[in-house]
């Protein structure tokens, strides 16, 4: 966080620039983009900061032409060799890091229908990856959402092990367990759950027992998603990453050299918000806030050759819930996705 007396002249900068702009604009008679060239020196002179991350090649219109110049040192670049610049980027992660009460109404309605719409899911058979694909974006929308909060994964079978898999046009096999990363918009805010059970409603043991760990594993981390934990996504990660190895040395893997990189091949979380991954390029070292927004998501994807335990080869296992930090304790935005193993099989009858 920056300092109290630093924030406040970050916004009284931002202030008195809106009312630059303002006067500029009322002043100038064109009032459109390709004033632009007229309107911004009046802004930057005097400024002592300028906050930017513009400046970047793309369509050469008027405005583009101004901000990156020629060959020579002009346009932007120009003006800017007077005055400090710092990147914007930084300013507005931190912006959108901590969630307003506004913002939160909006995730918390996002992740409840989400998950209900998951559940509803969960409770119905499904013969195809298109056809439970089509069913969740029914229901995001009737239940009231804005709709798909990005394209999500229907990963049935062996298409579990394709992290980012979004062909979602396969036939689902009874046999076998259907991983789903999904999520609801509203109000321009996104929700972020997967959910992996058996197509046929009955988990076999050995589906079972690796869900039951991850599950485990999951809540582990949840539990720590507090101000009060001292925590940020990087230590989560590695505690995850203890649990995930102590519980698939209990099930019976080789978990040296390079196990549990291939078994567990990304991060246990990410920041969410606007977007699924918000606040790009934040780092993953900073500790957590109340207000804040992330996800937890570990999950095991086992290949298909001898050096796993022949009953759990071809397995693919993610469980993720969006959840907001608060100071003493956790609130998970999606916990009308069901999870427990007992409750999945329940929904059938």
């Amino acid at each position: 966080m920056r300092p109290k007396d630093e924030r406040a002249e970050l916004w009284d900068g931002a202030r008195s620039g809106v009312q630059a702009a303002q006067d500029v604009f009322n002043a100038d008679e064109a009032g459109d983009i390709g004033s632009v060239p007229n309107v911004l020196p009046d802004l930057i002179h005097g400024a002592k900061v300028v906050y930017t991350d513009i400046g970047h090649a793309g369509p050469k219109g008027t405005f583009s032409r101004f901000v990156a110049g020629s060959t020579k040192v002009d346009g932007l670049a120009k003006l800017l060799q007077s005055v400090t610049v710092k990147p914007l980027r930084p300013l507005l992660n931190e912006l959108r890091l901590t969630k307003s009460d506004a913002e939160l109404m909006c995730m918390r309605q996002a992740g409840s229908v989400s998950g209900a719409v998951f559940t509803e899911a969960m409770r119905n058979a499904h013969r195809s990856e298109k056809q439970l694909w089509a069913d969740l974006g029914y229901g995001f929308k009737t239940q009231g959402l804005d709709g798909e909060a990005y394209v999500p994964v229907i990963a049935g079978g062996l298409n579990g092990l394709s992290i980012h898999y979004v062909r979602n046009d396969a036939l689902l096999d009874p046999d076998q367990m259907v991983l789903v990363d999904a999520g609801g918009e509203y109000g321009g805010y996104i929700t972020d759950i997967t959910r992996t059970w058996p197509i046929d409603g009955r988990f076999s043991d050995a589906q079972r027992d690796m869900y039951d760990m991850i599950l485990a594993v999951q809540q582990s981390c949840i539990s720590l998603c507090r101000e009060d934990a001292d925590m940020s996504l990087d230590k989560l990660h590695r505690i995850a990453e203890s649990g995930l190895r102590n519980g698939l040395k209990d099930l019976g893997f080789d978990m040296s050299s390079d196990a549990l990189e291939t078994l567990f091949p990304h991060h246990v979380g990410h920041y969410i918000g606007l977007e699924v991954h918000d606040a790009p390029g934040q780092s993953r070292t900073g500790r957590l806030r109340e207000n804040h927004c992330i996800t937890i998501e570990p999950g095991i994807y086992v290949p298909e050759n001898e050096r796993w335990p022949e009953r759990f080869r071809g397995l693919a296992i993610r469980i993720e819930d969006s959840v907001r930090v608060g100071k003493e304790k956790v609130e998970v935005l999606t916990a009308t996705a069901v999870k427990d193993a007992r409750d999945i099989e329940d929904l059938r009858g």
